[in-house]
């Protein structure tokens, strides 16, 4: 909730309602804040007559939100007697308000008795604290608004993104405060989704009730990628972390274009998969993308070591990917709230099914936030991001580096201790899965001639480490280490590091389109 100085003031029962008009005094016109005294003295008289009108309003309304200080006060004093299971009324509020002097500016407890005849019935109370919570709001706009005009002018040491991004994140927590949105869900609303989501699971072919990920086995491990989860998607540099994101993020959009297709010439695709590419720029991601499908080498492209026939094939598929739903972001150390405001207007403009974050140690916390530590940063980070998650109803796959520590061990294969920074990832996250490949490590253990006495002991180790590097070959695993709504377990992947490609590995899939 965000606090001003007119939300705690004090306003004459004789205040105007809803005060909009103002007068002029020395050519400067002077408006009053919103502010809708009636309907306080209103609600008050029927929370006085009936304490059951408090459950009406209970949920979203405080005596903060009241423009009248005094008022504000009466109702915070009714409100503790009524949760406290005790009866409110002008009797036994008597000692409370005059003890506390509340009343003294507007008469005493004759002000009690002018509120009871101001009563309303019970059953329009909820009308009457809707109206003073969108006073309220009105009052905080006004209050932003001035602070933001305010810190332009030079009052606080911020460049004017920061500014901007901070103006951003006052906004957003007063348009995310649930207020009347707020309170249970009946267990047979509740009942009804989850039926909705299994009927949808059993009509999709594969069995996937969520965004399809683009890799069978993760699919049906997952179900697919769920509205409101929180995925780590964490590695150490070069395992692959960026081209298996990259690979879901592609695959999810051109599943959301083919579904529009499928409804119809000129239908839009139902959402956007959104991309914030921390580390690399979006041609940098661009040309990734284009290099996997188009399966010539990215190390090519940049040489410019392509024939005619390549540059062709370039030209075909850079067209039937310039219609996916996909955007990037590529802004360095982007900020939270920067990243919230601006996944908020794409699902308000473009909708919005996908967020992919690379990665969560690249951004920095909301603006204005300067916690004691990085662990606590990062915990705010992560936490920030589920709220995303869950605030537009959509998964969002946050990359993570992981700690050195994987690499004084023998068995190289991450844990999740070994997230880097951790604090709350763990915590946070619906799922947390580990990108490993044993054929990177492998292949820094190739045998030095050098290191032995004889050519045919070197012969024999070079011989075994072959062997070897033939088993782990294009292969990954995909570690899926927690999973709040399904198993853990292994997915086994190919992987093609010509192209940074990523797809099922066996070949009893090749139906599947990657």
């Amino acid at each position: 909730m965000i606090d001003s100085p007119i939300a705690s003031s004090g306003i004459p029962a004789s205040a105007p309602t809803s005060s909009q008009n103002g007068e002029t005094i020395l050519g400067v016109s002077l408006r009053a804040p919103p502010a809708n005294v009636d309907a306080e003295q209103a609600l008050l008289g029927a929370l006085l007559t009936n304490n059951r009108a408090y459950d009406r309003v209970s949920d979203f309304l405080t005596g903060a939100h009241f423009a009248s200080g005094v008022n504000g006060a009466i109702f915070d004093a009714i409100a503790k007697r009524i949760e406290g299971g005790q009866l409110a009324d002008p009797v036994t509020l008597r000692a409370t308000l005059e003890h506390s002097g509340v009343l003294d500016e507007v008469g005493g407890m004759t002000y009690l008795g002018r509120l009871l005849t101001s009563t309303v019935g019970i059953i329009n109370a909820g009308d009457y604290g809707r109206a003073i919570h969108d006073a309220w709001l009105r009052r905080q706009l006004i209050d932003i608004g001035e602070t933001m005009v305010n810190n332009a002018f030079g009052g606080v040491d911020l460049d004017g993104q920061d500014q901007i991004a901070a103006g951003e994140e006052q906004l957003f927590r007063l348009a995310t405060d649930k207020g009347q949105d707020g309170g249970f869900t009946t267990f047979d609303r509740a009942l009804f989704s989850a039926i909705e989501t299994a009927e949808k699971a059993f009509s999709n072919e594969g069995d996937v009730s969520g965004l399809t990920s683009g890799l069978r086995d993760f699919d049906k491990k997952t179900g697919g990628l769920h509205p409101s989860d929180l995925l780590i998607l964490a590695g150490r540099p070069a395992m692959g972390k960026t081209a298996l994101a990259t690979k879901i993020a592609f695959s999810a959009s051109r599943a959301l274009l083919h579904k529009a297709q499928e409804q119809g010439e000129g239908v839009q695709p139902e959402g956007t998969v959104a991309i914030f590419s921390l580390e690399m720029s979006a041609e940098q991601l661009a040309t990734r993308i284009l290099s996997e499908q188009a399966e010539v080498s990215g190390e090519r492209i940049r040489r410019g070591d392509i024939g005619q026939k390549e540059f062709d094939r370039f030209v075909r598929v850079s067209r039937e990917l310039s219609q996916l739903p996909l955007v990037i972001d590529d802004t360095p150390a982007i900020s939270l709230s920067a990243m919230r405001t601006r996944c908020r207007r794409l699902k308000r403009t473009k909708g919005l099914s996908l967020v992919v974050v690379d990665y969560l140690q690249l951004m920095r916390p909301a603006v204005g936030t300067r916690p004691d530590s990085r662990v606590l940063e990062i915990s705010m980070i992560t936490q920030g991001l589920k709220a995303i998650a869950k605030e537009l109803e959509v998964p969002v796959i946050a990359l993570s580096q992981l700690s050195r520590q994987v690499e004084s061990r023998e068995d190289k294969r991450p844990m999740l201790s070994d997230l880097r920074e951790s604090g709350s990832i763990e915590q946070d996250a619906d799922a947390v899965m580990f990108v490993y490949r044993d054929e990177y490590y492998l292949q820094q253990r190739e045998p030095k001639e050098t290191a032995f006495d004889s050519s045919e002991k070197y012969q024999a180790a070079l011989d075994d480490w072959r062997r070897k590097m033939e088993l782990v070959h294009n292969k990954a695993e995909l570690i899926l280490e927690k999973q709040r709504h399904g198993p853990t377990g292994v997915v086994h992947l190919f992987f093609e590091g010509e192209f940074t490609r990523f797809a099922d590995l066996d070949t009893m899939h090749e139906d599947y389109h990657r």
